[in-house]
């Protein structure tokens, strides 16, 4: 029936697809695909609900409702897409064998809803809650407007991003509340023009650039702007993190005025990251300069600040303007700044930035590796 609606809808101009109040559908996984005409609407005010049932989900599925290849594409309304994602969280352990017989879940779980190489798309008023991985993600997207939508899943439910960007340029993400298990807007390599403003995030991991250059792998963010937001109960604020042994650049971004609370690590940059207990040590890296963090504000848990660069290839241009952090609990650790450089713009309760560029190898900074 949803396919159907789908096909008449695409076919015509500023057509709207609704999803009526008070009704709620069981969806299983489904693509919207283009072309389509322009300036189509979906609107969603009742609600759409995911099956839990194995046999609905093949193997390796990696997105449950999947929009792809749209010109001109708006997801609004006052309903919910609920993921039902608590009947996957706890079967990570699982292989995909069982799944293919129907006796469990398959081991991947799909992200709640997604945009895949589609410009001009809105995502307005609606709410996503419980999905089983990553709640909205934006893929090879330009265009891209996120305004007014709640995101909400339990703070211990494993990888449950709020909104992930990956290879998507000029997008905005506004007036959001997200509370999730993870990042609440996650930002990855191919991204640019992308500005974050008037969030209220948490729990969850805080607004994070990265994780980059994994396996040895080219990443590239630029020009990415973080506002007028405030952070609460979070593991981090506003994080920058890549691998060991990547390539590329993180350069142009700025997080100003914002508010946290509760949050064990306000500022961080992380350079040695690593989601397994031991990681290689390599020398190459992704390299991070033109970093501005402007009134960030508010208590902390574990440390103010904590900027981990790599050795090779130190951060350089780091600003620190107007930072005013004070402890939320007794014998909280001081701030750490390891190879990095820049400068402090106003009295800070930070102050251990490294002045100047650093000498060791700028040839290695400055080498195509690191070029975007």
């Amino acid at each position: 029936a949803f396919q159907a609606a789908w096909q008449e809808t695409c076919n015509k101009e500023s057509a709207t697809l609704l999803i009526p109040a008070d009704y709620r559908f069981l969806v299983g996984p489904i693509t919207f695909s283009g072309p389509c005409q322009s300036n189509i609407v979906f609107k969603v005010d009742g609600s759409i609900i995911a099956p839990v049932t194995p046999s609905a989900w093949p193997s390796k599925l990696l997105q449950w409702v999947n929009f792809s290849k749209l010109d001109g594409i708006s997801i609004v309304g006052n309903g919910t897409i609920d993921g039902q994602g608590a009947a996957w969280w706890n079967l990570s352990q699982y292989d995909d064998e069982g799944s293919e017989s129907g006796s469990h879940l398959p081991s991947v779980r799909p992200t709640a809803l997604r945009f895949y190489g589609s410009s001009d798309v809105k995502v307005q008023h609606i709410t996503i809650q419980n999905s089983p991985q990553c709640h909205l993600k934006f893929d090879s997207c330009t265009s891209v407007e996120v305004d007014g939508v709640t995101i909400s899943s339990p703070a211990n439910s494993p990888n449950t991003d709020g909104i992930h960007l990956q290879n998507s340029q000029e997008v905005e993400i506004h007036h959001s509340s997200m509370a999730c298990g993870d990042d609440c807007v996650s930002i990855q390599t191919g991204c640019s023009a992308v500005r974050v403003h008037n969030i209220n995030c948490g729990p969850g991991h805080g607004i994070s650039i990265g994780g980059l250059g994994k396996d040895g792998t080219k990443a590239c963010v630029s020009n990415v702007s973080v506002y007028d937001s405030n952070i609460q109960d979070a593991s981090n604020g506003v994080r920058i993190k890549t691998w060991q042994g990547g390539m590329g650049s993180v350069k142009s971004v700025s997080f100003s005025n914002i508010q946290v609370s509760n949050v064990r690590v306000p500022i961080d940059i992380d350079q040695f990251y690593c989601d397994k207990n031991v990681c290689p040590n390599r020398t190459s890296a992704v390299f991070i300069t033109d970093i501005t963090y402007e009134k960030i504000t508010g208590t902390y848990v574990d440390t103010p600040l904590h900027l981990a660069c790599s050795e090779s290839i130190p951060c350089t241009d780091l600003k620190l303007d107007n930072i005013q952090l004070q402890p939320a609990v007794a014998n909280a650790n001081e701030a750490l700044c390891w190879n990095s450089y820049g400068q402090h713009l106003q009295p800070n309760d930070v102050d251990c930035l490294l002045s100047g560029s650093p000498l060791n190898n700028p040839s290695r900074i400055q080498s195509p590796a690191n070029e975007c």
